[in-house]
């Protein structure tokens, strides 16, 4: 039986593809201030040298790991305009997505709390979320601009305020599956927000 071969850029994306997920991996069980470029090439079942070959270093690493776990995190909200549906589908799908995380999504939660105190994360994950507050407050604009929220309500105090629940929720389920009902908290949370902002 005849197989296809894999042209020299599907190739080099499998492999950068399996570096990722090492890398990520990695992250989950030791953070990232363990991670070295020989650690994952090894897991990853590859040498050091092919994740220099790849990265350059370990910030680079670290950089493309940060974008690689931000990205598509909800997926399916590129087509809903800005407003307070896809508000709603956002915090709906967000909280969602814990109900089974994966490990690239374990490695962002803990890659975020620890940009709290590693200088190479501090500046990918505060530009990420005021991105992340920017979206969110073109949504609140636009649903006080057409008439689905309350105009007295504030977009970026919401912005701060779901972005601080959502990630304080993620961490939760991290440390404490147990305790985090992912059905029953995605609806009683986008019913508290659906409740808050809707003009009445």
């Amino acid at each position: 039986m005849a197989t296809t071969r894999r042209t020299q850029q599907e190739r080099r994306q499998h492999a950068e593809a399996a570096l990722l997920n090492a890398a990520a991996e990695l992250v989950v069980e030791q953070g990232v201030r363990s991670l070295t470029l020989a650690r994952v090439g090894e897991r990853a079942g590859y040498s050091r040298g092919i994740v220099t070959h790849h990265f350059g270093g370990k910030q680079v690493l670290i950089e493309r790991l940060a974008r690689t776990t931000q990205t598509g995190f909800v997926p399916g909200l590129t087509d809903v305009p800005p407003g307070l549906d896809r508000l709603l589908r956002l915090i709906d799908g967000y909280i969602g997505a814990f109900g089974d995380v994966s490990v690239m999504n374990r490695a962002f939660l803990l890659l975020w709390a620890e940009a709290a105190t590693a200088a190479e994360l501090a500046p990918l994950f505060r530009d990420r979320d005021e991105a992340f507050r920017a979206d969110l407050r073109d949504d609140v604009t636009a649903g006080i601009a057409g008439g689905e929220i309350r105009p007295d309500v504030v977009p970026g105090e919401v912005a701060v305020a779901v972005v601080g629940q959502l990630r304080g929720i993620g961490l939760q389920r991290l440390l404490a599956p147990e305790a985090v009902a992912v059905d029953e908290l995605r609806r009683s949370v986008t019913d508290y927000w659906r409740r808050a902002l809707h003009a009445s």
